[in-house]
């Protein structure tokens, strides 16, 4: 069995398409979440252990969930995903305690794979 997901995102075809494309590469996803502020709760009841987490969310910001996840007693690793360009988030992806950023359209089982490893 692969690693575990939870997905992070508040666009419906996103989070479809996510889960497909990391199933399929041997990933397995727990469960979606389509608001950050349902994050904390899902992530502890599903245990995951990666949460893909969108940046943009309609109620509270990814770089804020990723920091309340990172206080929790047994944090998942957070990978921090979004459709615009690295370069856009500059410092606040360099100071995120998340492990990762991958863009959308970049993102496969093997980017998250490398990117955890």
């Amino acid at each position: 069995m692969g690693r575990t997901v939870l997905i992070v995102d508040d666009h419906e075809e996103f989070r479809t398409s996510a889960r497909a494309v990391l199933e399929a590469e041997g990933f397995e996803v727990v469960g979606e979440v389509a608001t950050g502020g349902g994050v904390v709760e899902a992530v502890t009841r599903l245990r995951p252990g990666v949460v893909l987490l969108d940046i943009r969310l309609p109620d509270v910001d990814g770089f804020a969930v990723a920091a309340l996840l990172a206080g929790l007693a047994s944090p998942p690793e957070v990978v921090l995903v979004s459709s615009r360009d690295a370069v856009v988030w500059g410092a606040r992806l360099r100071d995120s305690p998340a492990r990762g950023f991958l863009p959308k359209s970049d993102l496969s089982g093997a980017a998250l794979r490398r990117l955890l490893a």
